[in-house]
């Protein structure tokens, strides 16, 4: 092979193979350095090319200014002087004995005093009285608005447009209008060229006679438009019309090319010092390049082995900079073997308590499910603290994290063998493994149960905290994580609804009480979809005047296969969900529609769950119900009970508050049941206060009921405010009620529930019954 043949091949083999590190970094700097230096001229080039056009678009502007005053003080200057010619009184007699001479010559000379070429007199039906030899000018096309009291504008005078300013003669009515016109051309728009910085050129058009692109572009904006000698600015002003079918427009025109020439030169300096900018910066690329790829390949070849896994540094020497960076990927690769042990705790870790958290506690206990067999078996508790939402908002959050921590501890003293682990809120999981069939596990979650119930010194304060938990035991209860998990969930909440502050084991009930409420839940949204829940009325009479005055709403459910179910039952359910504020909008809705149709001396009264009246969306509710209803804000009654106060006193007043000025009244009800009723009337000034029913049932038979009822029936009398009896069922009972000064019973004695259909039947048998009495 020859010489040349063989150079040939090591050349195209050297082109083939990979450039080398120093080669692609000097390659990268320099066409970075292009790229920036490119974008940096691109971008000062449109700076530059807008500064240019703003400034024309100014210098546009200010020539459009210089014409309006040019108009405006030719307009006064020729308004000025034809209305001191009407009302000349020779020139009005001439205009009213007809002296058409005197009438020529007086226009004529006008004309040629104010520089006008047209001078006449419009009459009231549009006759036109000109000078002699005037341009012809349309009075009938003036008159409108003439008569609609304009006095200057453009008109069209001999194919041109002209400024016309027009004074009413008056004698003393009004007869006619003196106008004068002037052509708008000649040096009035050549001055506006002189004047401006850049070559500019102006001209007064119809709108008609416009191009089409022109006539659509709105005066005041500056556009581009394409012409013979290249691209153009032009600017439309828009001027006043004195004449029918004239819109004139003054055209200002710039050469673009000779706006942007000005800063050309700038331009080719900024080419310039980048060109001279990149040569310098690639010869400062192939420098740096040289310095970098040195200790590079030792960095990529550490690097390399961190990434299989092996821990690794690289000798810190060399150059200031080289040590340092070798220093510095040293100190990387021991902050990246910190945090990832870091990134380890905090996956599997609570932030508050330090205990393991959810994730941990669940791959835990999957590996204590593969462990076991029948001789050792897994205990599971899903613990919660009762009414931890109290304890944050009264003791504050400080406290409640505090109160967390130390529930944390416990357990971990308690059971220090045992996984506990915080869920997040105030849920804690507690895993004890290997436990041999003969242990107690009652013994364990008796035990549990004692330290959790107790007094806490929290901050120097004691608090009485308490906690429920469900326990669930592998294999008996599941045999994997998911079934064990949800069954001692499951056995948790029987323990809460038991009365909180205890605990429950699971049993196989448990899971098919559950699966009854999640289908109660479901058929639940399907009938409030379909409409398939109703109101049934109870009424609320007053003894004194042997008068039902109004009626409490109360909802029924007809389950289409168990039938009527209690709202005992589904109400829990709906409030536990949530679906007790759609369906208590519902009621709202209802029961405002059944009432519009009642007399208007009767009330209805419904009732408002704590979560429906903590969403920001009643007072919109209640306001559309007697919108659509049209029923008057005092027939509505809206029932709360003391649980509502749980939390945030003061927004829960301001909320009723805002109620009470809608015009409605507001009762508590169940009113005795709770351990701070008269604080909340102290609070809040309640129109009504509800006796709850079982101080009326006990009536009877317990001294110590008929002594509450005698001492809430004093109080509310002293305070104003109207008071009810729920329940009463006995002429007895009402006869006590009506002994200690209680008027308005509600019960069975009176009626039961009824459907809206069946009210109308009612109230006339109660009156029917009143008349007799």
């Amino acid at each position: 092979m020859s010489l040349r043949l063989r150079l040939h091949a090591q050349l195209r083999a050297r082109l083939r193979a990979p450039l080398a590190l120093r080669t692609r970094v000097a390659l990268l700097f320099a066409l970075l350095l292009i790229a920036v230096m490119a974008v940096s001229v691109g971008v000062a080039s449109s700076g530059l090319s807008f500064m240019a056009r703003q400034a024309a678009e100014r210098d546009m502007a200010a020539n459009a200014r210089v014409f309006d005053q040019i108009i405006a003080s030719r307009s006064t200057q020729l308004g000025e002087s034809a209305a001191v010619v009407a009302r000349d009184f020779g020139f009005r007699e001439a205009f009213a004995t007809g002296d058409s001479a005197t009438l020529a010559s007086a226009l004529a000379s006008l004309g040629q005093r104010t520089g006008a070429e047209v001078a006449a007199i419009v009459a009231l039906d549009g006759t036109v009285t000109a000078a002699p030899g005037a341009p012809a000018m349309s009075g009938a096309a003036l008159l409108p608005a003439l008569e609609a009291g304009r006095d200057r504008g453009t008109v069209a005078l001999g194919g041109k447009l002209a400024l016309a300013v027009a004074a009413p003669i008056e004698m003393p009515d009004l007869a006619g209008w003196l106008v004068l016109a002037q052509p708008l051309s000649g040096p009035d728009i050549a001055s506006l060229s002189k004047l401006s910085a850049i070559p500019m050129r102006a001209e007064v058009s119809d709108a008609s006679a416009l191009a089409p692109a022109l006539r659509r572009e709105q005066p005041g904006i500056i556009a581009i438009a394409p012409s013979a000698e290249g691209d153009q600015l032009v600017r439309l002003s828009a001027l006043p019309s004195l004449q029918q079918g004239v819109e004139a427009r003054l055209v200002l025109r710039s050469p673009l090319a000779a706006a942007l020439e000005a800063y050309a030169r700038t331009r080719f300096l900024l080419i310039a010092i980048a060109i001279a900018g990149t040569l310098l910066g690639v010869w400062l690329a192939l420098r740096l390049a040289a310095d970098i790829t040195r200790p590079l390949t030792a960095l990529a070849d550490a690097a390399r082995r961190i990434a299989k896994g092996e821990w690794t540094r690289v000798p810190v020497r060399g150059d200031r900079e080289v040590a340092a960076l070798a220093h510095s990927f040293n100190a990387m690769v021991d902050a990246i073997d910190e945090r990832e042990r870091q990134i380890v705790h905090t996956a599997l870790h609570d932030g508050l308590t330090g205990m393991p958290n959810r994730s941990y506690f669940i791959e835990k206990l999957e590996r204590a499910l593969l462990r076991q067999n029948d001789d050792y078996r897994t205990l599971v508790a899903f613990i919660d603290l009762d009414d931890f939402k109290v304890i944050n908002d009264t003791m504050g959050h400080p406290a409640g994290d505090a109160l967390l921590r130390r529930i944390a501890k416990l357990l971990q003293d308690l059971y220090p063998d045992a996984m506990v682990a915080r869920f997040g809120g105030d849920e804690f999981g507690l895993l004890i493994t290997g436990l041999s069939r003969s242990a107690d596990c009652t013994a364990i979650a008796s035990a549990l149960n004692d330290a959790l119930n107790r007094d806490h010194l929290i901050e120097g304060r004691t608090l009485a905290a308490s906690a429920s938990f469900g326990v669930a035991i592998s294999p008996a209860d599941g045999a994997d994580c998911d079934t064990l998990l949800k069954h001692a969930d499951l056995a948790l909440y029987r323990a809460k609804a038991e009365g909180k502050g205890t605990y429950h084991f699971f049993e196989a009930a448990l899971d098919e009480a559950a699966s009854r409420r999640r289908q109660l839940e479901l058929d639940m949204r399907e009938a409030l979809r379909n409409g398939a829940f109703e109101l049934h009325f109870q009424p609320l009479f007053s003894m004194a005047h042997q008068r039902v005055k109004g009626f409490e709403a109360l909802m029924r459910w007809n389950h289409p296969v168990r039938g009527a179910i209690s709202p005992a039952e589904f109400i829990p359910l709906a409030e536990e969900t949530g679906l007790i504020i759609p369906l208590g909008e519902w009621a709202l809705m209802e029961a405002c529609h059944q009432a519009s149709a009642w007399p208007d001396d009767l009330s209805v009264a419904v009732n408002i769950s704590p979560r429906q009246f903590a969403s920001p969306a009643l007072a919109q509710a209640v306001i559309r119900a007697l919108a659509a209803s049209g029923l008057d804000p005092s027939q509505l009654e809206l029932e709360i009970t003391e649980s509502i106060f749980i939390g945030n006193v003061e927004k829960t007043v301001a909320t009723l508050h805002a109620l009470r000025g809608l015009g409605i009244r507001v009762s508590l009800d169940d009113f005795g049941t709770g351990y701070s009723s008269l604080s909340y009337l102290r609070s809040f000034p309640f129109d009504k206060i509800k006796i709850d029913q079982s101080f009326v049932r006990d009536l009877c038979g317990d001294t110590s009921a008929r002594a509450i009822v005698r001492a809430i029936t004093a109080m509310a009398g002293a305070l104003g405010m109207d008071i009810l009896a729920e329940g009463v069922e006995l002429d007895a009972q009402a006869d006590m009620l009506r002994a200690e000064g209680c008027d308005m019973i509600q019960g069975y004695l009176i009626s039961r529930p009824i459907p809206a259909r069946e009210v109308a039947a009612l109230l006339g048998l109660h009156q029917g019954e009143a008349k007799r009495a």
